[in-house]
C-alpha cells in the first residue's frame, strides 16, 4: 500500500500500548470503541529520585484521597479514589499537574506521571509536582460497591468536574509541604487526552479560577448524538484505493438489504460467516469494526496493526496493488469476506456464535446486565446514553460512507434500555443540549487552555479542530494540530516519530512557560468567599477539622 511502510515505521518508534478498546470475546464488540487516552510504558531505570537526591516512591504506589460520594448531597460521606503521584521534577513554587485518563481503569496510567509524556515534560521544564487521579466509577474509584442504576445516579459529567475541583483544594500531598499548595497558593495544571480532554475544557468553564491553566489533547468538547463525521477523517487518509472499495461494498450491502430477494440477503451474510444472524443492522454494523481499529493506530506499534491487514486484503491481488479507484465491488466484496472468516472473526469474538458476539438484540445476556465494579464499558455507555451520545453511525446519503447507514442512533438507544431498563423505559436520545450549553462545547472561550490535535484522529470533528465548526487560534486559548491520530501528543515518543506532533508539544511547552510565569499566590482561599458543601455542613469548627479529607498509600 502507498505511504504505509513510511508509516509503520513512524508507528514503530511511537512504542505504545492500546488502552482505547480491548478485545474481549466475552464482551458484546458490536459498539464503538472508547476514547480514552493511550497507556505509555515506564521507561526501564532506577529507583525514582527528586532534584535533591531524596529516593521516592515507585511511580505505582497507590495513594487514597476521601472524594464526596455526592457534591449535591456531602451528607452522604467519602469514598476512596485512587492517585498516583511523584514529585521528581518538583522545587517550591513549581506548578501541580493533575490528569485524569478518564473513562478507564487508572492502573497503568502511572507512566503520565513520567516525562514519556506532555504531563511530566511541562513538571520537568516548570519544577512540577504530577498526579494521575482515578476517575470515579472507573477502577476501584467507585462511590459504591456496584454500576447499578441506583449507584450511577452520582455518574455525571459535573460530579466529575467536582471531584478535580474538590481534590485539589482539599488534597494534602504526599511530599513536603503537600499541604500548602492548593490553588491559591499554587498553579495547577490540569491535562486530559479524549474525553478527559473534553472534561479539561468542560472544568475550567463550569468552575474557572481553580485551574490555572489547561491542557487539552484531542479533547471531544461538542457532545453529539449522531456522530457519523467519526469515520470521515479515517476516510481522508486511509489509502484512497481501501476506501474507494469499502465505501462501494457498504452501499451495495446496503442495497441488497433494503431491497434485494431473500436468497442475495443470505449470500451476503454467508460471504461473512454471519449467516445464522438474524438481524441485518447487526450484520452490516458488525463491518464497523474494521474501521474502528483506525483508532488504534495511535496506540498500536508494529507491522500487525489490523487496520494496515485489512485494507491489504482488500487491495493486494496476486502481489499487485489496486489503483487509487480500488478493484470494484466484486473483488472487494469476496475478498473482505475471505479476511473476515479467515482472520478478523477470531480476533473480535475467539469461540463464540456470530449472534452471541455481534447481535445486539438479545437484552438476557451477561454484558447488559454486569453491575460490578471495573466494568469500563457499563459505566462509559451510562455517560453515553445520558450526557454525549457520540454514536458512531452511517453519513447522510449525500456524503461519502465507510459504514452502512442501516445503523442510526435509534440503534444505540434502543439498547440503552438493555443496559439501563431502570433508567430507560424507553428509548431516548441523550441530552447532549443540555452538556453543550452547560460547558460551551465548541464555543469555550477560556484563557490559558491549549488544545491539541491530530489531522488523523477519528474524533477531531468533535473537538474545537472539527472541519464542521472553524475556530481560530488565540495567544489566550492557542489550537495546535498535528500530523498525528488520538492524543498522538500526550506521548513524547510521538514528537520524536513526527515533527509535526513535536511542533504541537515544543508550541504547548512555550505557551506553558509564559503563562505559569506570571502566576501570582492569592492572599486568601478562593473558596472561603463560596464554601464547599463540606464546610456548610461540618459545624462546629472541631467537627469539620476532624472531616478534612485525608490521604493514605495503599
Amino acid at each position: 500500500m502507498i505511504g504505509f511502510i513510511r508509516l509503520l515505521q513512524f508507528l514503530a518508534l511511537l512504542g505504545w500500548v492500546s488502552a482505547s478498546r480491548s478485545r474481549n470475546p466475552r464482551s458484546h464488540v458490536n459498539r464503538a470503541p472508547h476514547a480514552a487516552p493511550p497507556l505509555v510504558e515506564l521507561p526501564e531505570s532506577g529507583p525514582v529520585v527528586s532534584r535533591n537526591g531524596t529516593q521516592l516512591p515507585p511511580y505505582n504506589t497507590t495513594f487514597e484521597f476521601d472524594q464526596l460520594i455526592d457534591h449535591n448531597n456531602p451528607s452522604l460521606g467519602t469514598f476512596k479514589q485512587r492517585f498516583f503521584h511523584t514529585w521528581e521534577f518538583y522545587e517550591e513554587g513549581g506548578p501541580i499537574i493533575l490528569f485524569t485518563p478518564g473513562e478507564v481503569s487508572a492502573t497503568g496510567y502511572d507512566g503520565y506521571l513520567t516525562n514519556s509524556t506532555i504531563n511530566g515534560q511541562i513538571a520537568q521544564q516548570q519544577n512540577g509536582s504530577t498526579i494521575v487521579l482515578e476517575h470515579r466509577f472507573y477502577g476501584l474509584s467507585n462511590p459504591y460497591n456496584n454500576l447499578s442504576v441506583a449507584s450511577l445516579q452520582v455518574h455525571t459529567i459535573q460530579q466529575a468536574i467536582d471531584d478535580l475541583v474538590y481534590f485539589a483544594q482539599n488534597a494534602k500531598l504526599p511530599m513536603p509541604n503537600g499541604d500548602n499548595v492548593t490553588p491559591d497558593k499554587a498553579p495547577w495544571v490540569l491535562i486530559g487526552g479524549s474525553y478527559s480532554g473534553a472534561l479539561t475544557s468542560w472544568t475550567m468553564v463550569n468552575k474557572p479560577d481553580v485551574f490555572f491553566a489547561g491542557y487539552a489533547s484531542s479533547a471531544v468538547v461538542e457532545a453529539i448524538t449522531d456522530f457519523w463525521q467519526y469515520f470521515d477523517p479515517i476516510r481522508q487518509f486511509m489509502p484512497q484505493n481501501c476506501s474507494a472499495d469499502v465505501q462501494a461494498v457498504i452501499s451495495h450491502i446496503d442495497d441488497v438489504f433494503t431491497h434485494g430477494t431473500p436468497a442475495q440477503i443470505q449470500t451476503i451474510k454467508d460471504n461473512f460467516g454471519l449467516g445464522i444472524m438474524t438481524h441485518l443492522d447487526d450484520v452490516a454494523g458488525a463491518l464497523r469494526n474494521n474501521l474502528w481499529d483506525w483508532q488504534s493506530l495511535s496506540v498500536t506499534s508494529g507491522p500487525h496493526a489490523q487496520f494496515f491487514n485489512f485494507c491489504d486484503a482488500l487491495e493486494v491481488k496476486n502481489g499487485v496493488s489496486a489503483g487509487k479507484g480500488g478493484w470494484g465491488v466484486d473483488h472487494a466484496l469476496t475478498a473482505w469476506g475471505s479476511y473476515w472468516n479467515s482472520t478478523y472473526y477470531s480476533f473480535v469474538c475467539g469461540n463464540e456464535d456470530a449472534e452471541t458476539c455481534l447481535g445486539s438484540y438479545n437484552s438476557s445476556q451477561s454484558f447488559w446486565t454486569d453491575i460490578t465494579v471495573d466494568n469500563s464499558d457499563r459505566s462509559w455507555t451510562w455517560i453515553v446514553c445520558n450526557e454525549v451520545g457520540f454514536y458512531q453511525e452511517g453519513a447522510p446519503t449525500d456524503w461519502p460512507s465507510l459504514v452502512t447507514r442501516l445503523v442510526q442512533p435509534a440503534y444505540d438507544e434502543r439498547q440503552c434500555t438493555y443496559w439501563f431498563p431502570e433508567q430507560f423505559k424507553t428509548a431516548v436520545a441523550p441530552r447532549v443540549g443540555t452538556t453543550n450549553a452547560k460547558y460551551t462545547g465548541w464555543d469555550v472561550n477560556i484563557d490559558r487552555l491549549f488544545f491539541a490535535n491530530g489531522q488523523r484522529d477519528p474524533w477531531r470533528d468533535a473537538t474545537v479542530s472539527s472541519d464542521f465548526h472553524t475556530r481560530q487560534s488565540t495567544n489566550s486559548m492557542p489550537i495546535a494540530v498535528g500530523d498525528g491520530f488520538h492524543c498522538s501528543d500526550l506521548i513524547t515518543s510521538g514528537g520524536t516519530a513526527d515533527s509535526t506532533i513535536l511542533a504541537v508539544q515544543t508550541k504547548a511547552l512555550g505557551f506553558m512557560k509564559e503563562w505559569l510565569s506570571t502566576f501570582k499566590p492569592k492572599k486568601t482561599l478562593a473558596r472561603r468567599d463560596a464554601p464547599t458543601p463540606t464546610e456548610r455542613i461540618r459545624k462546629p469548627i472541631n467537627a469539620w477539622l476532624r472531616g478534612v479529607p485525608t490521604i493514605t498509600a495503599v
